[in-house]
């Protein structure tokens, strides 16, 4: 009887030893892939920056004229240079791509499986795909030097306080943070302002949140930021990076109005 108990213990012992195997060999599966995905990002986009990042809405059709701004914003920044990056799906990251595909610039896209959401990959020169939402918010925000927000929902506000809070905590340079209809935004900016007054965020917190209600006010406040503070954050790039960067800055003073 003592022997049956004996072997019955061991026979349960090493089940949970061959689960707690499983469990850690699972684990360190995705350390490898989270790594794996973080190399590819670096990689590939490091060859692409300076960037400007697109936020918004997937869920509305190309002829809404959220996405018709979002077209010419990214054609227009495409002709001066800039790489555009977004989350790779439709609706205003699509046009925004489809934009800066037509200028004949960079348009990557960092896709992520979501349901009813197809990824707009005919209007991206660069597609990566990725399987964790964190690595991609990296990729997102790593590489680029200024970022737009159109109107959308759960994860366009993620990825807002997600670049604000990295500003706030000093972690990301204060790059322009420009929030496209400032009617849609009132709300939000709102809510911020309050945060502020009641001591809950500092002031060079928000220092780089701004508004824009059309075109031509979103790619000149894109490319007066650049002018004007080009010399105080160019040591935080790479040399290749900086190279780009003149070249676009040579764009900007010889032509601020391409169209």
């Amino acid at each position: 009887m003592n022997n049956f108990k004996s072997r019955k213990n061991n026979f349960f012992q090493e089940r949970r030893m061959l689960s707690e195997l499983k469990v850690k060999q699972g684990d360190l599966w995705r350390i490898f892939k989270i790594m794996s995905e973080f190399v590819m990002g670096f990689d590939e986009l490091s060859k692409i920056a300076p960037g400007i990042t697109v936020f918004g809405s997937s869920r509305i059709s190309s002829d809404h004229p959220y996405c018709q701004k979002a077209y010419e914003i990214g054609y227009r920044l495409g002709k001066f240079g800039y790489s555009i990056i977004t989350g790779g799906g439709p609706g205003i990251m699509g046009s925004v791509n489809k934009g800066a595909f037509d200028a004949g610039a960079t348009s990557v896209g960092l896709t992520i499986d979501v349901p009813d959401e197809e990824p707009a990959k005919h209007v991206h020169n660069i597609t990566l795909h990725f399987d964790y939402f964190f690595v991609r918010k990296v990729m997102l925000v790593r590489y680029s030097v200024g970022y737009i927000i159109f109107p959308g929902g759960f994860g366009t506000l993620d990825e807002l306080f997600e670049v604000l809070n990295l500003i706030h905590t000093q972690k990301l340079y204060p790059y322009p943070v420009i929030l496209f209809d400032s009617s849609f935004w009132k709300p939000i900016t709102d809510f911020i302002q309050s945060l502020l007054e009641k001591g809950f965020i500092l002031p060079h917190g928000i220092y780089s949140l701004q508004t824009a209600d059309s075109v031509e006010e979103t790619i000149q406040k894109i490319n007066n930021f650049i002018k004007e503070n080009y010399k105080t954050f160019s040591y935080h790039l790479l040399p290749s990076e900086r190279f780009r960067l003149k070249k676009i800055l040579r764009n900007i003073n010889g032509n601020q109005s391409i169209k």
